[in-house]
């Protein structure tokens, strides 16, 4: 993370061109987002996060932050030239902190208000894009060449060279993820970085291969797709899908709104399911070099069984739910192995 002390000026001149009043709220920012930083450092040295008793204490807390993180968003969008490209990395950091609190707290919150967090977190995160879209053509050749010379081994992996043809897509790749793309092989190998949050949104008929270990995975609006991912550190948290085949480790996953989809689990609690149909169970049988390991650093090595152990939480009687099933072994995938060199 860039110092918050350290941004660039805008311009050469900043201090005598600007308005007075406008770099004075520049500076209070600037001193809101580097306090905020600190806090971010500091839990992760503890590597602990709020886990809340209450879902009342819960949407306090992620009210509060998401109001904070609209309003340093308005403040950036009313005063476009006194704000730098360092300045939506820090906010995108405060939305990633939104998205980790509702990971780690998803398990015990009804899924209503996890459904209504995550478009609350999707429309952060739609807002921040549009602000980054209007200050792109102020800085547009430093800018693009930047961001092109530093993502280049990413748009080598998935082999879509479009990707530095456009501003808005070179904003994209800023955040940890995959968004917004059809018919596409996404390979992300995560080895060697302290990679936090990996989001995958609004994909059709794509096949994604995360190799590695994130700490959490967020994937919402998936359709025909084939997600196959290293084991994540905390939670996986899954909406709106459908015709997807998913192989996912992990401690804790939920899914919601899911409809004719496999998941080849290994997870230590029991899988959760919520307004879903069709969707099949079996274990875990992802392989690709390195992959003893990192399940073994995230205390998934040991196959539990949990992954045919799932609940339903709109089916509350006695007798098996119609919503899931084991998937037959005839039909499984026995063994998968993938690489990045093959993408």
């Amino acid at each position: 993370m860039e110092d918050q002390n350290n941004f660039p000026n805008p311009t050469s001149n900043s201090d005598q061109s600007l308005d007075p009043a406008v770099e004075k709220k520049r500076q209070a920012m600037i001193e809101r987002l580097s306090n905020r930083h600190q806090a971010r450092v500091q839990s992760k040295d503890s590597d602990s996060s709020p886990s809340f008793e209450s879902t009342e204490t819960f949407l306090a807390r992620f009210s509060e932050l998401k109001q904070s993180i609209t309003s340093e968003i308005d403040q950036i969008e009313q005063a476009l030239e006194s704000f730098t490209k360092g300045d939506l990395d820090n906010v995108s950091a405060l939305i990633n902190d939104l998205e980790k609190l509702l990971a780690e707290n998803s398990y015990h919150l009804p899924s209503y208000e996890v459904r209504a967090s995550l478009k609350i977190i999707s429309e952060l995160r739609e807002s921040l894009d549009n602000v980054s879209v209007k200050m792109v053509p102020k800085k547009k050749f430093s800018f693009r060449s930047k961001v092109a010379k530093q993502k280049q081994p990413v748009v080598a992996i998935v082999e879509e060279p479009k990707v530095v043809s456009s501003d808005k897509a070179c904003i994209m790749l800023d955040t940890p993820g995959f968004r917004n793309r059809e018919g596409e092989v996404l390979v992300e190998n995560l080895k060697g970085k302290n990679m936090g949050e990996f989001t995958l949104s609004n994909l059709g008929s794509c096949e994604v291969r995360l190799i590695g270990r994130p700490r959490a995975i967020f994937i919402h609006r998936l359709r025909n797709c084939k997600v196959y991912a290293g084991p994540a550190l905390g939670s996986v948290l899954i909406d709106d899908v459908e015709g997807c085949v998913f192989v996912l480790a992990s401690h804790q996953i939920r899914i919601h709104n899911a409809r004719r989809c496999d998941f080849y689990l290994r997870v230590r609690s029991h899988p959760i399911i919520e307004d879903s149909s069709e969707v099949r169970f079996a274990p875990y049988c992802l392989h690709y070099d390195g992959i003893e390991e990192d399940l073994t650093e995230s205390r998934l090595d040991e196959e539990t069984g949990s992954w045919e152990n799932v609940d339903d939480f709109k089916w509350l009687r006695a007798v098996q739910s119609p919503n899931w099933s084991v998937l037959p072994e005839n039909e499984r995938i026995s063994s998968l192995r993938v690489s990045t060199a093959d993408s």
